[in-house]
């Protein structure tokens, strides 16, 4: 009888000396793989659901020579194998990864391009349709988004992101011809269920993710083609400025979650209003120390400035979406 062992695929083994590891250690391990191998081990440990004494001690000698007879692993267990992913890739995609197993769906057509780098996914996608590039971005993460979009023939971009504003329910026969589009292998459903993706919040989102100057540059674009969904979008839109908007009861408890660095940072490239703001809500002491930290600090790069100004109103939004604070605008509400 064959050793079942042997009939191990080696990204199988791989994955089942990573599970045999602390959660730290194989977590530093997946950080120095690449982006596909990560999605292979991934897959890999979150499908292993049974791993024998004798099937273990083998793989580990195979990969190492010494195995500690009493070395336990924690096989088939989704919590380890997600806390593993989230030290390693970050938790958006240590999800996306654990729920494309237990989904059985295993990463083809539009999934496969998430783990891609932001120029090959234009390159895919540059050459086709508009209609095609708004479906792709509204299906990846606005991050990712926002680093393929600029990368997209100037032409397309504004239309691209019109049509991701208007996208609503797709049939997901649509999306397997464009997974076929993609990966070059047809798996269309029987069925057509309706999935929605795209819309105002994603273009939202997206225009969010870039740079302050380029997402201006694309708002004013949609603006001169469609002033209505550049209105939908515009009050969707959250940037640091908004600030002014929060109450500042709101203020003061987004102050709680911010360290003193990043706030430094952000109020470097600030509006002097919005200076005045964060620093009448904090205390005398407090606003003084901020301010010698400011200018302590000398010229500092633009990138920085937004990148900390986009972790301020990541969690300012965050508190909003949990009910704690409350962003302003049109849609505020009243503090009971």
């Amino acid at each position: 009888m064959a050793d079942k062992t042997d009939e191990l695929e080696g990204t199988q083994r791989a994955a089942i000396l990573l599970m045999s590891l602390g959660e730290q250690d194989a977590a530093n391990l997946m950080k120095q793989l690449d982006a596909r191998e990560v999605q292979k081990l991934g897959l890999a440990m979150a499908g292993i659901k049974e791993i024998t004494r004798d099937q273990m001690t083998k793989v580990l000698d195979k990969f190492i020579g010494i195995v500690d007879r009493k070395a336990d692993v924690a096989a088939g267990s989704t919590d380890y194998v997600r806390r593993v992913l989230t030290q390693a890739v970050g938790k958006q995609k240590a999800d996306m990864l654990v729920d494309r197993v237990a989904s059985g769906d295993q990463g083809q057509g539009i999934e496969a391009l998430k783990w891609m780098e932001a120029k090959a996914v234009a390159q895919i996608i540059g050459a086709e349709h508009p209609q095609i590039g708004a479906i792709v971005l509204a299906h990846l993460e606005a991050e990712q988004s926002a680093a393929i979009l600029p990368l997209l023939p100037e032409a397309m971009r504004t239309e691209v992101l019109m049509r991701i504003a208007s996208l609503g329910e797709v049939p997901q026969s649509a999306l397997s011809e464009l997974d076929h589009l993609v990966e070059k292998q047809a798996n269309i459903a029987p069925q057509t269920p309706m999935r929605q993706i795209g819309g105002a919040r994603t273009v939202a989102d997206i225009l969010n993710a870039m740079p302050k100057d380029r997402s201006g540059e694309e708002l004013g674009k949609i603006e001169q083609a469609d002033g209505e969904v550049h209105q939908q979008i515009k009050d969707l839109l959250f940037v640091f400025d908004n600030l002014l908007n929060i109450e500042d009861r709101g203020i003061q408890t987004m102050l709680r979650e911010v360290g003193s660095d990043t706030l430094a940072l952000a109020l470097r490239g600030a509006e002097p209003e919005v200076q005045e703001k964060i620093m009448r809500n904090m205390s005398k002491r407090a606003a003084e120390i901020l301010r010698d930290d400011m200018e302590a600090r000398g010229p500092v790069k633009l990138v920085e400035v937004e990148a900390a100004q986009k972790e301020i109103v990541a969690i300012a939004q965050r508190l909003a979406e949990e009910g704690t604070i409350s962003l302003g605008g049109k849609d505020a509400g009243e503090y009971v």
